[in-house]
């Protein structure tokens, strides 16, 4: 597959033009290789110097990733910037990074990769960002417990999790945005949500969670933003002649 078909492909089924006003992240190709082309795809959460070498390992021709390299404005290619770029130069390994329309996504994103993970029902867009809402909220079909909503969602791995139990120890109604959106509870309490689950912790909103009588999952940034990536990965696996893999790389954050 020519990268430009990749390109167009994965433009159409994660409608990136649609973000280009809203997503500081540069979405896209954002590094090319010699022969422009794709056979084997490795996936991974972020762009960094160990995601690389295990694509290049592999013998992959493209590395694509939630997090890239380039988020918006310049960037002198120094010191860590300059040795991902030359590892990937190195390597003839191009980078393709999809942000954003990776999390809202409503089939391969990492919102609804959560919520299913989790068995949420009767999903609706949550989570307001520059007018665009890129969670999900919805209901369980029947109450769970705060840990067992816990173990669902983030598994055995604990480490990177930190929980508010300020809500009802019954939980239904249950709202979603992965990675950085600690604010987003905010929209949580107004709903009147029984659950907000984010990656990123934060001091600023504890208050207004104890006040405001919701339970929150700081599930970690990483943790949140693996579904994304397996999914698109798995799909293009099926349903093209690429090969494909993931390559997990916790940071426990």
């Amino acid at each position: 597959m020519l990268l430009e078909e990749f390109d167009t492909l994965i433009q159409r089924l994660l409608s990136l033009e649609e973000f280009a006003g809203t997503d500081m992240a540069l979405n896209g190709l954002q590094v090319s290789n010699s022969e422009a082309s794709v056979e084997k795809a490795a996936f991974a959460v972020d762009a960094c110097l160990e995601s690389i070498r295990r694509a290049a390992e592999w013998k992959a021709d493209l590395l694509f990733v939630h997090h890239g390299l380039f988020w918006g404005r310049p960037l002198a290619v120094t010191g860590g910037h300059y040795q991902r770029i030359r590892a990937l130069i190195q390597a003839d390994l191009a980078l393709y990074a999809v942000h954003l329309p990776l999390d809202m996504h409503a089939e391969l994103g990492n919102n609804a990769g959560l919520a299913r993970r989790i068995g949420l029902q009767q999903l609706e867009p949550f989570g307001e960002y520059k007018g665009t809402k890129i969670g999900f909220k919805g209901t369980l079909p029947e109450a769970r417990s705060l840990e067992q909503v816990v173990r669902a969602c983030c598994g055995a791995e604990d480490r990177g999790i930190s929980v508010l139990p300020f809500g009802p120890e019954a939980v239904r109604t249950i709202g979603i945005v992965s990675g950085g959106a600690a604010d987003e509870a905010y929209q949580a309490i107004e709903e009147k949500l029984d659950l907000f689950i984010t990656g990123d912790a934060s001091h600023t909103i504890y208050h207004h969670c104890l006040e405001g009588h919701i339970n929150v999952i700081f599930g970690g940034h990483y943790l949140t933003e693996t579904s994304g990536v397996t999914l698109l990965a798995e799909k293009l696996q099926s349903e093209t002649d690429l090969q494909t893999r993931f390559f997990d790389i916790p940071t426990g954050l």
